[in-house]
């Protein structure tokens, strides 16, 4: 990120990447396409894509939802040759990605495997910035890349393809710091500040609805322990000489 105290979104260069994978876990599988844009001002000015040999099958249902084989990867070159070019690529810049945790813990595993040192790039991630700026289910019926993409009019869909997903990421990213514009939101440092705060107040409301669930579920474990009671209740009293004459009101 530039030398600055507290810079201003529209200021900054956002590399927007995305990768993909032949699994879901990165102790268990390996990045098969890393793709890259760089967002100057709400204009694309840059991109980066490369295919990746993971060095490892691709399984058929990686090939069927991305459309990568193994065939593709034959001659790909290995993740640790691409990684200075991706890291070059976004030196400078704040890194994004929509569900950013899946995307960074590949390639921060990769780096560490390759044995390069993982910048210290801050990583907003456009899934979190929509969940706090998107009415759901008014606007979208949720935060998901294609949902967002289609709702915003993005040029590029996302189709499971490194490139093409960075490029749908970026131009969803492009409205939401519209949004967050529109908000008064207009450095990094109020960003962050900004997200802290919803962050929290959505745990707030999570943990107050986790308790309404818990009283719900003590007043149906008592009411259920009280009917108990008052089913044995009745059962002996019929047991009782002359109780069979005996019953509940039908109240």
């Amino acid at each position: 990120m530039p030398d600055s105290d507290d810079p201003r979104l529209r200021d900054l260069d956002f590399a927007v990447v995305d990768v993909e994978t032949t699994g879901w876990s990165p102790d268990e599988a390996g990045i098969t396409e890393i793709g890259a844009v760089l967002l100057r001002r709400g204009q694309v000015v840059a991109e980066f894509a490369s295919l990746v040999n993971p060095e490892t099958p691709v399984p058929p249902s990686i090939t069927e939802l991305t459309g990568i084989s193994d065939q593709m990867l034959a001659v790909a070159p290995p993740v640790a040759a691409v990684l200075p070019g991706l890291l070059a690529f976004a030196h400078g810049s704040v890194l994004t990605a929509h569900n950013a945790r899946f995307d960074l813990s590949f390639l921060t595993a990769a780096c560490a495997a390759a044995g390069l040192a993982w910048p210290g790039f801050e990583v907003p991630d456009t899934v979190r910035l929509a969940r706090h700026l998107m009415a759901t289910p008014d606007e979208v019926p949720d935060c998901k890349l294609r949902t967002l993409a289609e709702f915003f009019g993005a040029p590029a869909q996302p189709s499971h393809r490194a490139l093409a997903d960075a490029r749908a990421t970026a131009a969803v990213l492009e409205h939401l710091l519209l949004r967050l514009a529109d908000r008064g939101i207009d450095t990094f440092g109020e960003l962050t500040a900004w997200l802290d705060d919803r962050d929290a107040e959505a745990a707030a409301q999570a943990e107050l609805a986790a308790r309404s669930l818990r009283r719900r579920a003590r007043t149906r474990r008592a009411l259920r322990t009280l009917l108990r009671w008052r089913r044995d209740k009745v059962a002996a009293l019929r047991q009782r000489p002359g109780g069979s004459q005996w019953s509940p009101p039908s109240s």
